[in-house]
């Protein structure tokens, strides 16, 4: 029992100490880079254990903010929050419900981006856009359900946000649109006429430069083949 009970307190330091790091590194804007300090000099700082210290330093490093050197001691490091979503999106998708908070967050990212995207497209990134609205179609006309149709679908969206001129928001749907081409699907059939119209209707609200038709769009696009 006592075991377990100082387990539990070490856990519950841990987090204290990892939260009190991280709030260190932000108000002092430390580089990228930087020498922090030991884990010796942390236990020493802080006066908690070197256990404490490393499952503090253990839950930084998980989330990027800290990187170990030997003979260095520890550097500051900036996160990407596009690859630490990489790295843990597969694990919190177990079920239909987390599949369905995933296509929700991906409904979000494109209509709240679409503005930014049509104010930011150039006429090379919508003439490259309507060059896959054309592939799409014929290789929808072809089969619906084809690994062709699905991959550029995911292109379609993938290329409207690259359009926003955002790394971040790029790198998010780059991240979804590859679990999307691993995610369960609901079984129905593809609808040829029905997707090619969504799309294309789409592509001219974009071309256009029409924010409020391109977001009307993709909540019809949205609702009807992600249930959102």
């Amino acid at each position: 029992m006592d075991t377990l009970s100082n387990t539990s307190r070490d856990l519950s330091q841990a987090d204290e100490l990892a939260e009190q790091i991280r709030q260190r590194i932000q108000r002092e804007q430390l580089p990228d880079g930087s020498f922090f300090m030991t884990e010796k000099q942390l236990a020493e700082q802080y006066a908690v254990s070197r256990t404490v210290v490393r499952e503090a330093v253990s839950r930084l490093q998980a989330l990027g903010m800290l990187e170990g050197r030997k003979r260095k001691g520890l550097l500051v490091r900036h996160p990407d929050p596009v690859r630490l979503l990489s790295h843990s999106l597969p694990s919190l998708v177990a079920s239909p419900d987390d599949w369905r908070e995933v296509a929700l967050l991906r409904y979000a990212l494109e209509v709240g981006a679409i503005e930014l995207a049509i104010r930011q497209a150039t006429q090379e990134q919508i003439d490259k856009l309507e060059e896959i609205v054309r592939d799409l179609e014929a290789a929808l006309r072809a089969d619906a359900s084809s690994r062709q149709s699905v991959e550029l679908d995911l292109q379609f969206h993938t290329h409207i946000l690259a359009m926003t001129g955002s790394r971040l928001i790029a790198g998010m749907q780059q991240v979804l649109v590859q679990f999307f081409q691993i995610a369960p699907r609901d079984g129905e059939k593809a609808n040829a006429d029905r997707i090619i119209w969504e799309h294309r209707e789409l592509f001219h609200a974009i071309r256009d430069r029409d924010v409020e038709r391109a977001r009307s769009m993709l909540r019809i696009q949205f609702r009807s083949t992600l249930g959102v």
